[in-house]
């Protein structure tokens, strides 16, 4: 195919403006991202780079000089301290989703989910993410004291760096029973949960913020506005999360 010096010029100046944004995602939501993010390019030309870990984890790599354009946290607590540290740009911390946790038993029979009630006579293991490091973890501890189980269950707790970890040890079968976020199960697992009653932990708000150390503020404002699209909000919705956006 051939183009006229027109036509290559624009090729060149749409290629030249396109940015490479870093952004970093708490590890709930890198599924859900990945996808938002191949989207974003596909309108706009801007390559979205993603590391994930936990929150905390995340957040002490920012505070030591980490290169992110973006961080998508898990919690409000880390993006907030970012903004009072004078870490983000103006008017850039926004809520963008608010997590579900849910207790997942893979063995169980699809037609009669393992239950909340059913935590007080299990003897067994319980996966769950670390509290002090990922907000996911923070709320199954929250559960477990509302319920009355918490010190039962010391001893007991398998604990993940993170929830995706967390995810991976009843995935995998090293643990039967765990309580992880809504947006990691999919398909037949779906049928293998039993929701967490919201009134059993703070609302899981999460929240985004454009790091001040970025190059690309143009068009990190412009992905996070992406997140925020009707579009992408109703992609969230449908895998697990609940909108902020009324």
């Amino acid at each position: 195919m051939k183009y006229g010096l027109g036509t290559l010029a624009m090729l060149f100046s749409m290629h030249s403006m396109a940015a490479d944004l870093r952004v970093a995602v708490s590890a709930n939501f890198k599924p859900v991202l990945e996808h938002l993010a191949e989207q974003f390019k596909k309108q706009t030309g801007h390559k979205v780079s993603i590391a994930s870990a936990s929150t905390g984890v995340l957040y002490n790599q920012i505070m030591h000089g980490a290169p992110f354009d973006l961080f998508f946290s898990a919690d409000q607590t880390r993006p907030l301290e970012l903004e009072k540290k004078g870490k983000v740009l103006p008017d850039s911390r926004k809520t963008y989703a608010i997590g579900r946790l849910v207790l997942w038993d893979r063995n169980t029979d699809p037609k009669k989910p393992f239950t909340l009630d059913q935590l007080k006579d299990w003897k067994g293991k319980l996966a769950m993410a670390n509290p002090k490091t990922a907000p996911y973890g923070f709320a199954a501890e929250q559960t477990l004291e509302n319920l009355g189980l918490w010190q039962n269950y010391q001893g007991r707790l398998v604990q993940g760096a993170n929830i995706q970890q967390t995810w991976q040890f009843v995935a995998s079968g090293n643990v039967d029973v765990g309580l992880v976020a809504l947006s990691q199960l999919s398909g037949e697992a779906l049928k293998r949960i039993s929701y967490v009653p919201d009134t059993l932990y703070d609302p899981i708000r999460q929240d985004m913020v454009v790091l001040k150390s970025t190059q690309n503020s143009k068009e990190a404002r412009a992905f996070a506005a992406f997140v925020l699209s009707e579009s992408s909000q109703n992609y969230m919705a449908e895998h697990g999360y609940h909108s902020p956006i009324k």
